[in-house]
């Protein structure tokens, strides 16, 4: 009977052995896979940083072209708007005489 508490004793410790380094391992192997976890996470944040700085650069490189171009874009349409207006009033200039008369006959007809 002796034998066989010493032997259910010699069986507890062991089983709590591998009880407890079953649970280190677990624990340990959970540290690993939060630590892989962070660094992945820190990863993918220096990765989104760069990503948003070249996209800001990007954008600031097209906001500074188009501000240049519409320096352009302006004076041209100003040259388009001014040959348009020329032309407007060389018409109406054309037809003035025209429309006068026409004014005249249409105040100074009578109708019965």
């Amino acid at each position: 009977m002796q034998v066989q508490k010493h032997l259910l004793s010699e069986a507890m410790t062991m089983f709590q052995m591998v009880v407890s380094y079953r649970h280190h391992d677990k624990e340990s192997k959970l540290q690993t896979k939060m630590a892989r976890l962070k660094q992945a996470k820190e990863e993918a944040e220096k990765e989104i940083a760069q990503y948003r700085a070249q996209m800001e650069a990007e954008f600031q490189r097209k906001v500074a072209e188009s501000s240049g171009d519409s320096g352009a874009n302006v004076k041209r349409l100003e040259q388009e708007t001014g040959m348009k207006i020329q032309h407007l009033q060389s018409q109406a200039a054309s037809i003035s005489d025209d429309v006068v008369h026409m004014l005249l006959k249409h105040v100074t007809t009578v109708k019965n």
